[in-house]
């Protein structure tokens, strides 16, 4: 059952202009669970029984073939994984696990897909979400074609610098290993990026980044709000 999280789901644009039976018929079917840390939680080719919203902690979206691993995206609060397969009722595309000790409001997919079909602006809220999360792919892939790895990291740390609210010296929200998957690098290859970045006015102690010449970094970057803007 749910508890004080519901305001926080309400709250989402997924839910916030739904009619309030609805909302309530949708939450009925919900529950909240606690996992602890590296938990997987859904397996890529599985049914998608669930829509899952992260109230706390964080989220690891990642997918496997011929033995390989790659990171996908974070997942952080508060917000939905895997909407797309939920609406379409297909197996998921990724796996995801906990990257720390989280809790997970599970909605039935087929409440979801129920509600969808009653209440129109629900409906539109989520092709609104779908179609924010196409551009977001669509911005990724730009990134992984058209960049160099050297200039997915600068324009990377740039972006984090900016929800950092500007800072000139902030830390990673991952780890670095993650990070260079996240980007599509070796973790050998994040290490030499980030002393290539040096001579750009970027220092690294850890997790630690910090920017000692915006405009140098910048200039190198060349950041694009057509790439790099997530409310674009």
């Amino acid at each position: 059952m749910l508890d004080n999280g519901f305001p926080e789901i309400r709250q989402l644009d997924l839910f916030a202009a739904m009619d309030e039976g609805k909302f309530q018929a949708l939450m009925r079917g919900a529950y909240v669970q606690n996992f602890p840390p590296q938990i997987e939680m859904i397996t890529e080719g599985d049914t998608s029984d669930f829509l899952h919203i992260v109230l706390t902690g964080s989220v690891e979206l990642y997918a496997t073939w011929n033995g390989r691993e790659t990171s996908m995206s974070l997942v952080y609060p508060v917000s939905t994984f895997i909407l797309a397969a939920t609406i379409k009722d297909a197996p998921y595309l990724m796996s995801a696990r906990t990257l720390e000790k989280s809790r997970i409001v599970l909605i039935p997919s087929q409440d979801v897909r129920s509600v969808f079909d009653t209440d129109a602006n629900f409906a539109r809220a989520i092709v609104t979400e779908l179609a924010k999360r196409y551009r977001s792919v669509i911005k990724s892939k730009k990134d992984l074609k058209l960049r160099t790895s050297l200039e997915r990291l600068a324009n990377y740390l740039l972006v984090q610098q900016r929800e950092s609210d500007g800072v000139q010296s902030y830390e990673l929200p991952t780890e670095k290993r993650r990070l260079a998957s996240l980007l599509g690098m070796t973790p050998e290859n994040l290490s030499r990026a980030f002393k290539a970045l040096q001579p750009y006015g970027v220092s690294v102690d850890g997790n630690l980044i910090t920017i000692g010449d915006q405009a140098d970094l910048e200039k190198f970057a060349k950041p694009s709000s057509l790439i790099d803007d997530h409310t674009t």
